[in-house]
């Protein structure tokens, strides 16, 4: 399995709670029609004035992230409602391979 993992940074407040929406609805609706998807987690943390947040999305293969990012797997994909409302992103993502699964209970 594949972990792709991208940054994100959005102002504290309406800038961030947008960016979140956007994630619960569009991004993981989008995400569920790709062949190969596994998941996903967006992780939020206050940086200072701003929110980061981590985007942890799972594929069976690279093939499959190919799937959703196109030729060039490396690259960010940031659809125009999130450039909108973040202050600045990862225009690259970073793959790893997941070596350790630890099976447990539901995040909610």
């Amino acid at each position: 399995m594949i972990a792709r993992v991208w940054t994100g940074w959005a102002a504290r407040g309406a800038d961030a709670e947008a960016y979140q929406r956007h994630y619960e609805t569009e991004v993981a609706g989008h995400l569920g029609q790709v062949p190969g998807f596994r998941g996903a987690r967006l992780l939020r943390v206050d940086d200072g004035g701003e929110v980061r947040f981590t985007s942890i999305t799972y594929f069976a293969s690279m093939d499959d992230v190919r799937g959703f990012a196109g030729d060039d797997p490396g690259a960010a994909v940031v659809e125009d409602a999130a450039r909108r409302v973040l202050a600045r992103w990862d225009d690259r993502v970073v793959h790893h391979e997941v070596a350790v699964a630890v099976p447990g209970g539901t995040v909610e």
